[in-house]
């Protein structure tokens, strides 16, 4: 193998694991890509539409179009939901993707969380291009 191509085959092995794994050393900042997105959050078989506003307001929006308000915050490793009546915590320990359904475990149980969208641009896929 080519110096050059041995260079190009490391690269791009380094550049595949960095969407998830790497976001952590490429400073990920934990909130920056939900913040004024929208997440489908299930739990015991019901699933609410939250909405991650700016300035830490939330709003979570029932099956049935109640919206309940509330406020969030993404720190220490926990992503945080505040209503009137309660306060939830999951230990958030890396990004979200848009579409990727992730499990998320507070002291309240598990939920399956889903970004409806993000603020980061989906990975790039390799091999699309002309020069792939």
């Amino acid at each position: 193998m080519g110096r050059r191509l041995f260079t190009r085959a490391v690269v791009g092995t380094l550049l595949l694991g960095a969407p998830v794994a790497g976001f952590a050393q490429m400073g990920w900042t934990p909130g920056a890509e939900i913040t004024g997105q929208s997440l489908q959050v299930e739990t015991n078989g019901v699933t609410n539409t939250v909405y991650l506003d700016p300035g830490g307001v939330a709003r979570i929006q029932t099956p049935g179009g109640n919206v309940v308000p509330g406020t969030w915050t993404a720190g220490g490793g926990q992503l945080c939901l505040s209503t009137g009546a309660a306060r939830e915590c999951w230990a958030y320990t890396q990004p979200f993707m848009p579409g990727q359904q992730m499990t998320m475990t507070s002291s309240c149980g598990t939920s399956r969380w889903t970004a409806l969208g993000t603020n980061m641009a989906p990975p790039m896929q390799q091999g699309t291009g002309e020069r792939g």
